[in-house]
């Protein structure tokens, strides 16, 4: 559901910011508590699949997939619909066929292992993209996201959806602020809403909805993605994996600390223009 990439020089999206840590037979399990990769609610899911599902989709690319969760339910809510995610993380792609296979979906979907960049996938009737607008391009943040937007207009066909996930400021920043969250961090890494939106429909849209995720979203999906390795290391402290694990996690609160209430996360339900 990104798409701020922490680990990185810039942070263009949530999803991207929080890679599935790597996970030894013996470590820490991995990613257990999470349903979507990105702050979204149960009920901000529920409404989303129900609006972009009464259009009647027959085709759902889903960009930067991960285990591709939204677009699984949106293909639940219509039955006729087949679906496409690509994302490069294997693991994520393999956790994907696996929930589709338990819930008799494995033959309407494909997850492709490949890059979303110049893909030939589209057009197809509903594009999400939650998080994932830097796999779309090669522009550095901010130009990322009117790249992003431009090719989401040539992969959703006339009369589909867009659903895009993408961070803005909620406020701008502060200098000490920034200095805390992730490397080089800039007041110009992202825009605010109103700007973001702008682009939307200068890149060929209208806004059909918009909505941005509650701080209780951001919350619990934060503590969602370390709460399996924080557990795992009260009870492995002495494990010869947990003193780089500690620092990866000790890094990643402190940082999402200092963005907590400041990175904000849109869902721009997006219709293409004629």
């Amino acid at each position: 559901m990104t798409d701020i990439d922490i680990d990185s020089t810039t942070a263009p999206d949530a999803a991207a910011s929080h890679p599935a840590p790597p996970t030894p037979a013996d470590g820490p399990p991995r990613l257990t508590r999470l349903t979507f990769h990105g702050p979204l609610s149960e009920a901000r899911a529920t409404e989303l699949v129900r609006r972009l599902a009464a259009p009647g989709p027959g085709t759902v690319l889903d960009i930067g997939c991960g285990w591709g969760e939204l677009m699984l339910r949106v293909l639940e809510a219509v039955p006729d619909a087949r679906g496409t995610g690509v994302d490069l993380n294997g693991d994520d792609l393999a956790q994907g066929r696996r929930n589709a296979a338990a819930r008799g979906l494995a033959g309407r979907v494909e997850f492709a292992e490949e890059s979303a960049l110049a893909t030939e996938r589209g057009p197809a009737d509903l594009v999400l993209c939650l998080g994932s607008s830097h796999a779309l391009g090669t522009a550095t943040p901010p130009g990322h996201t009117a790249e992003a937007l431009r090719e989401l207009r040539r992969l959703v066909a006339d009369g589909g959806r867009v659903l895009l996930g993408e961070c803005f400021w909620e406020r701008v920043p502060t200098a000490a602020e920034l200095s805390g969250m992730w490397p080089e961090a800039r007041a110009t890494d992202q825009y605010d809403l109103a700007t973001l939106v702008d682009l939307a429909v200068a890149a060929g849209f209208r806004p059909e909805w918009i909505e941005t995720a509650s701080l209780d979203e951001w919350e619990a999906f934060e503590s969602a993605y370390q709460a399996d390795v924080e557990v795992w290391l009260a009870e492995h402290g002495e494990h010869p994996l947990a003193a780089g694990t500690r620092e990866r996690v000790d890094r990643h609160r402190a940082q999402w600390l200092n963005y907590r209430g400041i990175l904000g996360m849109a869902y721009l339900t997006l219709v293409p223009v004629r």
